[in-house]
């Protein structure tokens, strides 16, 4: 079975500004989570941040774009993506 990825408002907004690679980054991150479950640790620099909640990098340098993501429910395989844009601003 596989897992239902959402967004809130403010990422899709944050999708927008995101360079081109950035975005590709992103749509491969959401298709291996829809696929494989929330825990991906074969992303740069991935780490759980508590129960549930995840995060990593999508582009490295300068600067540095990264990805948090949580799990809603676990019964019914929802996750929504809370941030994405740059390490300076991550919600961790």
């Amino acid at each position: 079975m596989t897992w239902v990825v959402t967004s809130n408002k403010k990422v899709k907004k944050q999708v927008k500004k995101l360079p081109q690679r950035v975005k590709a980054a992103l749509y491969v991150l959401s298709t291996e989570i829809k696929e494989l479950g929330p825990a991906r640790a074969n992303w740069s620099n991935y780490s759980p941040l508590g129960k549930g909640r995840y995060h990593c990098h999508l582009k490295k340098g300068h600067p540095t774009y990264v990805a948090v993501w949580e799990v809603i429910n676990k019964e019914i395989r929802i996750v929504e993506v809370q941030y994405v844009g740059t390490h300076e601003k991550a919600p961790y």
